[in-house]
């Protein structure tokens, strides 16, 4: 039988930290994530900054991976949860009814698209991301008495998502995944309007060339920008045209905003750059106000006339509606979303500079405070080599390696980020809405000596 460790004295700041670590790794499954790409405890957190168990500070740009929009513990959060534990009120209620989930609602409601806001329903689920995914894609099916999905190559939609993992090929589930746009890595080699063009075209031919016989998908789901993928936004065009496809085929239009939704993209919902109305809206993630919360939003036309089966026991979480509702009222009333455009340009336009100052920097590129760095292998080629490679619409190798050393040298530098893409090789910027100017600056400067510390 293996030896568990053994207790140990956490009086000094380090031991308690390494005790705790030495803990986890030996009782917790090796499939954790976070933890082994980020070996800290942290104990105390505000805003954008977390105190570790070994006394050192930390700048968080992984926000909980898109569950903090406010940062850690604000002070609006805080008040809304203790008023909920004050009031009595039950912390969970299924989906009864209740104050705090009729003021969620209407605060909810207050900030979607014009054009679903009038006509919107809402679905509670369990409360991840994947379930509200589960749930929208049941809603679509049973609305038009179909199976069938679109998705796009780099799409995250969730692990649980039955739906969306099944292969091309099932014939109870058929899925097809088709190419997403993207200037860098472009499916077609060209990048730009002519790439997301093509893109179009693609889609448009799977929809109206399907087979004999063979009937619509039930929906499409899109994310408006790739987060998981490696933070690649959608260009406008490309998602107006997918919404025009979509309904003059009445194919339903699911908008994934579970990491993009309340203000990190510069809007409130990312599909309003594009002007875009989807017929389904995905939610979770900060929603909750940094507790697990998700829910479908969607046209009433797709509202089903009969109960819907039991979707969890967890749909009725007082304290995360309360804090999502604090939520987006403060990032509604501060403009938090349009701080986040402008504040967002401005880190991108300087993080662009290291595109010409590190070969192995290949592109840089985001939208509002969801910024993504992707690192490549230069294979020894000269500067001018390079270009010559990408100008043939040929990017560099991915370099995961590079970006993981990019990540810990971030870590020694009290800066936490993320990784993404589709070859892990994307370091990922994800600050709350509420990060300063000064806290903006010193963000970039610890990742670009981390980029130079990880060349060398």
């Amino acid at each position: 039988m293996r030896a568990l460790p053994s207790a140990v004295d956490d009086t000094a700041p380090g031991a308690r930290a390494e005790g705790i670590l030495r803990r986890q790794s030996a009782r917790e499954s090796a499939a954790r994530t976070y933890a082994r790409a980020l070996p800290i405890v942290p104990v105390r957190a505000r805003g954008l900054t977390i105190e570790g168990a070994d006394g050192r500070r930390y700048l968080d740009c992984l926000s909980g991976a898109g569950t903090l929009a406010l940062g850690h513990n604000h002070p609006v959060v805080l008040e809304a949860i203790r008023r909920v534990l004050d009031s009595g009120a039950p912390l969970n209620a299924l989906d009864l009814a209740t104050p705090v989930q009729d003021a969620f609602i209407t605060e909810l409601f207050r900030t979607l698209p014009p054009g679903l806001a009038d006509r919107a329903r809402v679905r509670f689920c369990g409360p991840a991301g994947s379930d509200a995914v589960e749930t929208a894609c049941e809603l679509v099916r049973a609305a038009t008495g179909r199976t069938g999905l679109i998705a796009f190559t780099g799409g995250s939609h969730g692990r649980t998502a039955g739906a969306l993992d099944a292969p091309a090929g099932a014939h109870d589930v058929p899925l097809a995944r088709l190419p997403y746009p993207q200037d860098y890595r472009c499916p077609f080699g060209v990048g730009g309007e002519r790439g997301a063009d093509l893109a179009a075209r693609w889609t448009e031919s799977v929809l109206d060339d399907s087979g004999p016989g063979a009937p619509l998908p039930a929906g499409m789901i899109v994310e408006p920008v790739q987060g998981e993928g490696g933070v690649i936004p959608a260009p406008d065009t490309w998602l107006r045209r997918m919404r025009q496809l979509t309904a003059d085929r009445s194919v339903p239009l699911i908008a994934d905003e579970i990491q993009t939704g309340v203000g990190w993209t510069g809007a409130f919902w990312a599909v309003e750059h594009s002007g875009v109305t989807p017929d389904v809206m995905v939610l979770s993630k900060a929603i909750g106000g940094s507790l697990p919360l998700a829910v479908v939003v969607y046209h009433e036309d797709l509202d089903a006339p009969e109960p819907g089966a039991p979707a969890g026991t967890f749909r009725g979480n007082q304290l995360a509606m309360a804090a999502g509702t604090a939520t987006l009222t403060h990032v509604r009333e501060n403009h938090l979303a349009e701080r986040a455009a402008t504040l967002g340009a401005r880190m991108l336009r300087q993080l662009q500079e290291l595109v010409a100052e590190f070969p192995y920097v290949g592109d840089v590129r985001g939208r509002g405070l969801m910024i993504g760095v992707e690192f490549v292998d230069p294979e020894g080629e000269t500067g001018r080599a390079r270009q010559v490679v990408e100008a043939a619409g040929t990017p560099l190798p991915a370099a995961p390696e590079l970006a993981a050393a990019v990540q810990r040298e971030c870590l020694r530098r009290g800066l936490i980020v993320g990784l993404g893409g589709r070859h892990a090789g994307v370091v990922r910027l994800l600050p709350p809405l509420t990060i300063t100017d000064e806290q903006a600056a010193a963000v970039q400067d610890r990742l670009a000596d981390a980029v130079r510390a990880a060349a060398r």
